[in-house]
Parts: C-alpha cells; structure tokens; sequence
C-alpha cells in the first residue's frame, strides 16, 4: 500500500524517526502535534487556549497537504500537563469539532518535551481514496 508523509522540517523528525503525518489507504495518522509556528518557536507560553488552538491548526495544515480536513477527523486524543485546563482545552476542541464530534481521549501527563508545552494533541482522520 502506498504510504504518502508530511514532514514539517523540524530538527527532531530525522533524530527520532517520525513525521508530522502518514496516509495509508483512507486513513491518516497525525502525530501528537504541539503549538509550534512554521519556525519551530512555541506558541501561547503558559497560555492552554492559544496551544489548542495552534496544535488544531498544525493538525489542519498536515491533513490539508493529504487531502483531508478536520471534517474527516475520526479520533483525537489530548495530552495536557495540568488537568486543571481541561475545560479551556475541551472548549475549543469542541469549537473545531462540534459537526464531526470525533471519539476523543483527554488525560494528564507530567511532562511534555518541552517544559513551556501544555498540551499536545494527536488525530486519526478516514478520506474516501
């Protein structure tokens, strides 16, 4: 099956092996995607809301580049150091995907790979071929 990648040109994809996204067939896998601008700086320092929204907007910018968009998006999961936020977090995740309303885990980690990151969200999204 063919397999078609989007790579962000980050330092880190060759070092750990990863891309930001894959599409098999239908499917898409996004990788957990944080609040980073296209220069790899991180967005919204001790700022949930504006990580959410950056990280939702990462995710679709690599699903548009694989034909898709958030309307395909049939799984997320939401990985957030501090539970605390998770009312804010499920508040503009549910802005972006309230039509799709797509099967969605939430939990705590204690870290991040990066200490200012707050919250890192990865997707599953299923396209027609």
């Amino acid at each position: 099956m063919k397999k078609e990648r989007v790579f962000t040109g980050t330092r880190w994809e060759p070092i750990v092996g990863y891309c930001r996204a894959v599409r098999c067939g239908g499917v898409i896998h996004v990788s957990g995607t944080t609040a980073t601008d296209a220069q790899g700086n991180l967005v919204g320092v001790r700022d949930p809301a504006a990580q959410t929204v950056q990280s939702i907007e990462n995710i679709r910018s690599a699903l548009s580049k694989l034909g898709a968009d958030l309307s395909d998006v049939v799984r997320t999961r939401i990985y957030v150091k501090n539970m605390a936020d998770w009312e804010v977090i499920g508040r503009i995740h549910g802005e972006y995907f309230s039509d799709t309303m797509p099967a969605t885990t939430l939990v705590e980690i204690s870290r991040l790979v990066d200490p200012d990151m707050l919250v890192e969200i990865e997707a599953e999204a299923v396209v027609g071929e």
